[in-house]
């Protein structure tokens, strides 16, 4: 704020001319010619207005700086102003209502910070809870050791009336089709008797399984496999967000884990999944 003194009359008197404010948020002056004995407030109201919006980019302090800086700045104004050029109510009240916006805007800022920093740490400790856990996760996978084979499973978007289930050796030699038949939407587990087409039990090791369909129209579809994997550790990933370090070597998001069940030897003769010797 700035003023002036002018003596005026043969008495010497003196007249103070009312302050006239410098104040802007780009930096440039807001008043008119202070001496003219106005305020320069319709100049400030401009000044004021030109940069309220953006402010709503700035962090939760800098806004509130900002609205304390603008409710002294138009007090001062109300209480210099020019009685023969008063302040536009309406312009008063539009700096007023876009100030509140930009003061809105900081705190629902901080409150999703908030709940993001709280759905964070829930997630953290889900994850910590399924360290141990045997679960189907994106796999393709299928371990044969004494006669028995991990489980595995299928992610369909859509029921399907014909799935096939086709297993390869580690030299790529399909070794059996599994017919499922038809099967509903989701995650559909399998518990599978390793024999090959002729009925003969497979040798110990590491097959491979994929997936496929046929529409109505026949077009044929291959839908993505699921593989058994036990949690070993949770790291934090790129996003923040916690990481699933599975004993396939894989690290998976929690929303990437299709199905968890007991251990194998806890666990129903088919721990509730489809049954198949074929």
């Amino acid at each position: 704020m700035t003023s002036s003194s002018t003596t005026i009359g043969s008495n010497g008197a003196n007249v103070t001319n009312l302050p006239y404010d410098t104040f802007s948020a780009n930096g440039q002056s807001s008043s008119a010619n202070g001496a003219n004995g106005t305020s320069g407030t319709n100049g400030a109201n401009g000044a004021n207005g030109a940069n309220i919006n953006a402010a709503s980019s700035l962090p939760a302090s800098s806004a509130a700086d900002l609205q304390t800086t603008f409710l002294k700045l138009l007090v001062t104004q109300l209480q210099n102003q020019d009685p023969t050029n008063p302040v536009d109510s309406s312009q008063m009240t539009s700096q007023l209502a876009q100030i509140n916006t930009v003061s809105g805007i900081a705190q629902l800022n901080a409150s999703l910070t908030s709940l993001s920093s709280q759905l964070t740490a829930s997630q953290q400790t889900q994850a910590a809870m399924l360290i141990g856990a045997n679960v189907l996760a994106p796999g393709s996978d299928v371990a044969v050791k004494g006669g028995a084979a991990s489980p595995f499973g299928v992610q369909l978007t859509n029921a399907v009336t014909n799935l096939t289930i086709t297993v390869k050796n580690a030299a790529g030699v399909v070794v059996n089709t599994i017919n499922a038949g038809a099967q509903p939407a989701g995650t559909v587990p399998f518990n599978w008797k390793p024999t090959d087409v002729a009925g003969n039990a497979l040798p110990d090791g590491t097959y491979t399984i994929s997936a496929s369909y046929t529409d109505v129209s026949g077009k044929q579809y291959a839908p993505p496999t699921l593989a058994a994997a036990r949690v070993q550790s949770v790291v934090k990933q790129a996003d923040g967000a916690p990481g699933l370090v599975l004993s396939s070597g894989k690290t998976v998001g929690l929303s990437q884990i299709a199905s968890i069940f007991p251990n194998p030897a806890t666990s129903a003769p088919n721990g509730g999944a489809p049954s198949t010797t074929n």
